[in-house]
């Protein structure tokens, strides 16, 4: 189990150049919709905010985008739990075994990795699955905006965290493959922190390290890896299997 929420993570952390991409404009849209003066997110900080210093200011920034990460990956967290239920209801009742599922999953993250370097979009015909979905969680959106607590922010991310991605889905069938809910829900974990220094650097406006993760020859880098590490996780369960 080490070796996959090991994995889940690297994942997060090689699929930075995506997550820019797709979780950048949200990232963008909450930090502007956090207003510059803003006590209501610690009484006792009332002075210093009014006052306009930096530190501060920096300080309530933190706090909402934190928390809107921490619902984020709750999201994730959750849906590998019910995908992990799911995969585990598989293996029992209908007596399908958890090596195949680790083929799926070990072929999953093959077309991930073709996704990434923009060789083959099959993963994003499979965002259109997820979009049905999106359009009846995303309104709910509204409801926390302008992002004026840290509260408003966690629901936010939890909102957000269901945003149609085929990243997501490509990591969702390694929680598909352990086939329990809780090993599940710690892989989606895993892969949501190593999507944080990406999206923290969008957040706080690191352009340096931003134009590193989508650097050309990097992002294929990325992707060739998670290619490499799909076919070896295709080669070991194939070896449980037979």
């Amino acid at each position: 189990m080490e070796i996959d929420l090991l994995s889940a993570f690297f994942i997060g952390i090689l699929s930075a150049g995506h997550c820019l991409g797709m979780c950048g404009g949200v990232t963008s849209m909450l930090t502007s919709a956090i207003p510059e003066n803003n006590p209501a997110i610690d009484k006792r900080l009332q002075h210093n905010l009014l006052s306009n210093t930096p530190l501060k200011k920096n300080y309530s920034k933190l706090a909402l985008v934190v928390s809107y990460n921490i619902g984020r990956i709750l999201s994730y967290a959750f849906l590998g739990a019910i995908v992990g239920l799911t995969g585990s209801i598989a293996a029992k009742n209908i007596g399908l075994p958890l090596a195949g599922l680790r083929v799926i999953a070990g072929i999953f993250l093959v077309l991930l990795g073709l996704y990434l370097g923009q060789w083959l979009m099959i993963l994003g015909k499979i965002e259109v699955i997820g979009k049905k979905l999106w359009q009846f969680v995303s309104p709910l959106s509204k409801n926390f905006i302008p992002v004026n607590s840290p509260i408003k922010a966690l629901a936010l991310g939890g909102i957000w965290g269901w945003l149609p991605c085929g990243l997501v889905y490509s990591t969702l069938t390694w929680s598909l493959a352990s086939g329990e809910p809780l090993t599940g829900a710690l892989i989606m974990l895993c892969f949501g922190l190593g999507t944080l220094p990406a999206l923290l650097t969008m957040s706080f406006g690191i352009l340096s390290l931003k134009s590193i993760l989508k650097n050309r020859a990097i992002r294929k880098t990325m992707a060739i890896s998670i290619i490499l590490y799909g076919f070896y996780s295709i080669f070991v369960a194939c070896k449980l299997m037979f």
